[in-house]
């Protein structure tokens, strides 16, 4: 048994559809600007150039949709929070170099996610030539409905299946998987042509067009047809920064 010189961190988990076990979270890989909407909405180019990617902590992902009463508080140091609604890909079994038409071997399940973005941070170190991270990889920032087993997910369709975000009810976020500019496929070779991808790995694979602005007391739904929800409150600001 190795011991530590502080308390070992706790593993994030997440709820698996059907499983008393737990999925344990080991990193979370991001695509960015993966609709060519979203990225036009983003001042950007969206031609099919090479995919590229950001990270998140593994303590960013939690629970979210097992009860309808999950919630964050509105985050420190911003004053633009944003929703991007994501699907996100569960990786079961590693590898490097995987090809793309042996790439979905290598999933454990999907999920519905959250990309929460402290828009006016990320925007400002964009604009800089600077990372991401303090507007992307923050606590919390990526909620995540119960997973689903790939081979449970029958009703799940990687190329029609719709993804919707809903603001207090509203629908912000319309479109379906078919609309990404690089497929799940497609995401998974490339990374773990850079990378080796491990067990526990999630990949969210992009967001659509119609991101925007959430303020607190307001709730959050992404749905991706055949999988289940995630569904998230969003409470008062933690403190004066945010005023």
């Amino acid at each position: 048994m190795t011991d530590y010189v502080i308390s070992k961190p706790d593993t994030t988990s997440l709820t698996v559809v059907g499983e008393d076990d737990r999925f344990p979270v080991r990193r979370i890989f991001c695509v960015g600007r993966n609709y060519a909407a979203h990225a036009r909405e983003m001042g950007m180019d969206p031609e099919r150039d090479p995919p590229f990617f950001f990270t998140k902590p593994s303590d960013a992902a939690f629970d979210a949709g097992v009860t309808e009463k999950a919630s964050i508080p509105y985050p420190l140091d911003t004053r633009n929070f944003h929703y991007e609604a994501e699907l996100t890909v569960a990786i079961g079994k590693g590898g490097t170099s995987i090809q793309v038409k042996d790439a979905l071997e290598h999933v454990y399940g999907y999920a519905t996610s959250l990309d929460l973005t402290r828009r006016d941070l990320q925007l400002a170190a964009r604009d800089k030539g600077r990372p991401w991270d303090w507007g992307k990889a923050f606590d919390l920032s990526a909620p995540t409905g119960p997973i689903c087993r790939r081979d449970d997910a029958a009703d799940l369709d990687l190329k029609k299946s719709v993804i919707r975000l809903f603001l207090d009810g509203q629908i912000k976020q319309d479109a379906t998987l078919g609309e990404l500019i690089w497929s799940v496929p497609e995401i998974i070779s490339t990374i773990s042509d850079s990378i080796e991808l491990k067990p526990g790995d999630l990949i969210m694979t992009g967001t659509p067009a119609g991101v925007g602005p959430i303020m607190p007391g307001q709730d959050l739904k992404v749905q991706i047809a055949g999988l289940p929800d995630t569904i998230l409150h969003i409470d008062e600001r933690l403190n004066s920064l945010n005023a």
